[in-house]
């Protein structure tokens, strides 16, 4: 790029400048900012830049000038988030379940880039979770975004629906492509969830979003307006989407029908043992979760297809539990 054209760069550069090597500990003197222009290809006079300082400040970007003896310094003072703010934001993008650690890293390169070199440094601390099962689909946010299109452009999608096999692959459910009529999304147990309206069946149907591929938007009206007008999906919400939490505790061995295996994945995360247990149709895997109601709550709801076989009293404290909720006395 030529000078010249540089020459008309020089606002944004130096706000740039000011916004990587500032900031309420961190200064810069005149000379420094000098320096750093002329990186940039840029010649610049004292007088100048004193004029471009003012000129931001008229745009809003709080540049502080601090004077010591005769030396005079210069710092960014307010910005557009405050470190406590972005340290939540960035604890939020590393712990989330939703964001794959590639796209993790992309954000949170963005977020640092909002603050100084010395203020990212402090951003990039590592966060511990345990027990966290990052999502495998890198495309679930451009399918969240055409979700979002097809719903408010009021118009039907089709799309491929995974499931998980006993290899630990995904692998369409059925064949041939799911033609939906999306109304909602919903966010439970750190997954996107479609909300929509199948006509072949005339019911509603819930579909994970991770697990949808080559989805397409197609040029059809939506239907199931007057089953989606009928009910109040705030409620509807509640009463069907249920939180499980998992956390590190004790080490529970499970049985399961091998059909069940998308769940158990979807729920202890890939890189659970599987192994055949010796009874035909059936799977074995371990798990670490934290012994709660909700536990043996999901374990009761899975219908007998997943069973408790280990350790002994983790299986005395569920029976113990079912007998309760049967009313029957020891």
């Amino acid at each position: 790029m030529a000078r010249g054209a540089n020459q008309k760069l020089k606002l944004y550069y130096l706000n740039q400048i000011m916004t990587k090597y500032t900031d309420d500990e961190h200064y810069l003197t005149m000379p420094e900012i000098l320096s750093h222009l002329e990186e940039y290809g840029i010649e610049a006079d004292r007088k100048s830049i004193y004029d471009d300082i003012e000129a931001l400040r008229g745009l809003g970007v709080d540049i502080i000038m601090e004077q010591e003896g005769r030396s005079y310094y210069y710092h960014l003072g307010a910005r557009q988030f405050e470190m406590a703010e972005l340290k939540l934001l960035v604890d939020a993008v590393q712990s989330s379940k939703f964001i794959t650690a590639k796209k993790s890293d992309e954000l949170i390169d963005k977020i640092t880039g909002l603050v100084s070199e010395y203020q990212a440094k402090e951003l990039r601390r590592q966060v511990e979770v345990q027990g966290r099962v990052k999502t495998m689909n890198e495309s679930i946010y451009y399918i969240v975004d055409e979700l979002h299109t097809a719903i408010l452009g009021n118009k039907q999608i089709t799309f491929e629906y995974l499931t998980w096999n006993l290899k630990k692959e995904l692998v369409p459910r059925r064949e041939g492509l799911y033609e939906e009529s999306p109304w909602a999304l919903t966010w439970d147990d750190e997954n996107y969830y479609l909300i929509a309206y199948d006509t072949e069946e005339a019911k509603i149907k819930h579909f994970r979003v991770d697990k949808i591929r080559d989805l397409t938007i197609v040029d059809k009206k939506r239907e199931g307006r007057d089953v989606f007008e009928a009910i109040d999906m705030a409620s509807y919400i509640n009463m069907n989407f249920g939180m499980f939490g998992k956390a590190a505790g004790v080490p529970v061995n499970l049985r399961f029908k091998n059909d069940m295996v998308g769940i158990v994945i979807d729920r202890f995360g890939k890189d659970i043992p599987i192994k055949p247990s010796g009874e035909e149709g059936w799977s074995d895997t371990r798990v670490t979760v934290m012994i709660s109601g909700q536990f043996f709550g999901w374990v009761f709801a899975m219908g007998g297809l997943v069973k408790i076989i280990g350790p002994d009293n983790v299986l005395e404290m569920f029976n113990t539990e079912c007998r309760k909720q049967l009313g029957i006395e020891d």
